[in-house]
């Protein structure tokens, strides 16, 4: 069974994080790696994540099991909180904030798993993202497959459905960036096209663009897994910033534009008009 790591970078999403790391733990895929960044936090980040470490190892929960008749009682089992079998995490930290492209790099640095991800701390997966992407992943043959999203507020009200296209270079990429929030992909793809850039403020679409144009295979699933928050603009920070959203729309474009010079070269190679 291949294990799969979830890298998740956190700045100041003290808030959402344990909310972000159930619905990796709770996947129903037998081996998950969870690999923690907090890229200097602020705001308890880091006090929040070592209670959820705390909860981890001693939590526990019950539910109602057996009706003692004799006793006239209703007996419990109790059972660890967090099921301990085929899950580690693990917590890196920056002791100052070094932005998104350097936190990724971090954590997919000292990522183990076969098959790999990230997931925005502020972000949610559904129960069975991660086995359904896998299953797509063997499947296919595929190097890479993406999923649908819903959309969600800061309450977690689901706001609309996000549903991307089949794959090809041209949807996925000359159009806009359509394939790469909820999604899932080999590790090895980073030994083949190097990783996350910082200087950029859109990592994961020139990431996910350079492993296009350098032949990688994608997959769509046409099903959401995964919830994708917007915030209200008291809450917007780091990415979700005004600032980096602005930066973020003009690197898409510049990212668009090659996409549309790379096909242009290929036809032109081709003789294609």
């Amino acid at each position: 069974m291949d294990r799969v790591s979830v890298v998740v970078p956190a700045y100041n999403q003290a808030r959402y994080l344990p909310i972000c790391l159930d619905s990796i733990w709770f996947q129903d895929y037998p081996d998950v790696e969870i690999v923690v960044v907090d890229d200097g936090s602020t705001d308890g980040t880091r006090q929040v994540l070592d209670r959820y470490v705390e909860d981890v190892e001693r939590e526990r929960a019950s539910y109602a099991a057996y009706y003692d008749a004799a006793g006239d009682v209703v007996k419990r089992t109790w059972h660890p909180r967090f099921p301990p079998r085929g899950r580690r995490l693990t917590r890196l930290v920056h002791q100052a904030n070094q932005g998104l492209g350097a936190a990724l790099n971090t954590g997919f640095g000292a990522a183990t798993g076969e098959a790999c991800t990230f997931l925005a701390a502020d972000d949610t997966l559904l129960p069975s993202m991660v086995s359904e992407l896998m299953r797509a992943l063997t499947q296919s043959e595929a190097d890479f497959a993406y999923a649908d999203m819903h959309i969600v507020d800061d309450a977690g009200r689901i706001l609309r459905r996000f549903s991307l296209p089949d794959y090809s270079f041209e949807a996925c990429f000359c159009r806009w960036y359509l394939c790469g929030v909820c999604k899932l992909y080999w590790r090895r793809l980073h030994a083949e096209h190097g990783y996350y850039d910082p200087k950029r403020v859109s990592q994961d679409h020139e990431m996910y663009l350079r492993f296009a144009m350098g032949g990688a295979r994608f997959v769509h699933v046409g099903k959401v897994l995964a919830n994708v928050r917007i915030h209200d603009r008291d809450r917007k920070v780091d990415n979700h910033s005004p600032e980096k959203e602005s930066r973020q729309i003009a690197d898409s474009i510049e990212l668009v534009r090659l996409a549309r010079e790379f096909v242009a070269r290929a036809r032109a190679t081709r003789g294609v008009p």
